[in-house]
């Protein structure tokens, strides 16, 4: 009897385990928010969309643009293109239709997505700053070292290790059970987050996600860090003022953009569980997720003097061909 009991239990929590779908709880069930978000995150969406998809056909169609620096910022603003529309499109149809739920497997779809492109990001940024470290600290063998080839190779390893360790990540994951709660306290499927709604143990589970993540973000974190150091001691060692300007000038954009990306990254995941008592992950999470791939295309396109150069060739030419088809 009491064999029979237990099997009877067994067989109730292997049912609950079988959660299909999670519950999105996004930022509150407010009738009267609903409305200036959906506006907000809908502007906020475009512009990200338009500025990204600009930079890449400045980059694309412009000859003076097609230099190492700016063949990696078409890949940012790639990979920016995919991280907004990764969280942002079922968000909007969220506040849309008032349905929060999301099916298991699209969960981990988009959790997979957006890990992939985290991690990308880390180290493409980590490829960006090496090659502002050659120009300002070895101008001389710049055009030797950062050659078509080692772009390619870095742009290659920067993708390919950002999806196999998301996808270590997901693996991870796909061994835990979820049994008693499917809400997500989140607007979309963040990794702890998920991990938290578990009944499995989790301590070898976020260890080994721990390990991971630390190998994927510390190295390109690392040299991210010490390139700068060695840039801003050598333009440091420049004797004019407007040449330390000059210098500067073409790493600001970049430096701006690496300490957004790593500031909104340690508050998120460095001390969590401050930020959930305080309720400010996910202000974090919005800066980190949808504001960072929208300002990233301003903040190269207002502080780069090439872009904007760029940008009125690019201009010039299609007013020049809207005149053309208006004479035919």
């Amino acid at each position: 009897m009491v064999l029979q009991v237990q099997l009877f239990e067994i067989s109730e929590v292997e049912n609950q385990s079988r959660v299909m779908e999670f519950i999105l709880l996004g930022f509150g069930e407010q009738q009267l928010l609903q409305t200036p978000l959906f506006l907000l995150f809908l502007v906020i969406y475009a512009v990200t969309m338009a500025g990204n998809i600009l930079i890449i056909l400045l980059v694309l169609t412009d000859h003076h643009l097609h230099t190492p620096m700016y063949f990696f910022l078409g890949n940012l603003s790639c990979l920016e293109i995919c991280c907004s529309s990764n969280i942002l499109p079922r968000m909007l149809s969220h506040f849309l239709t008032g349905t929060m739920t999301i099916s298991i497997r699209a969960c981990f779809v988009q959790e997979y997505i957006f890990g992939s492109l985290g991690a990308v990001e880390c180290c493409l940024l980590s490829a960006m700053s090496y090659d502002r470290y050659l120009a300002i600290c070895k101008p001389l063998h710049y055009v030797t070292m950062m050659n078509g080839k080692l772009c390619l190779q870095l742009i290659a390893f920067s993708w390919i290790s950002g999806t196999f360790a998301s996808s270590l990540i997901i693996i991870i994951m796909s061994k835990l059970a979820f049994c008693f709660s499917n809400k997500i306290d989140h607007y979309f499927c963040d990794t702890l987050p998920i991990i938290e709604l578990s009944c499995s143990d989790t301590y070898t589970t976020k260890l080994l996600l721990y390990i991971v993540s630390s190998i994927v973000t510390f190295p390109p974190f690392t040299l991210t860090l010490s390139t700068y150091i060695y840039i801003i001691a050598t333009i440091m060692k420049i004797p004019s003022s407007r040449g330390k300007q000059k210098a500067f000038s073409t790493c600001s954009s970049h430096l701006l953009v690496v300490t957004i990306f790593y500031g909104t990254l340690m508050s998120i995941y460095a001390i969590p569980n401050t930020i959930k008592v305080s309720g400010l992950h996910k202000v974090f999470s919005v800066i980190y997720t949808i504001l960072t791939p929208m300002l990233n295309p301003i903040i190269y396109s207002l502080r780069n003097k090439e872009v904007k150069v760029a940008l009125k060739r690019f201009r010039s030419l299609i007013f020049v061909q809207i005149h053309k088809k208006s004479q035919i």
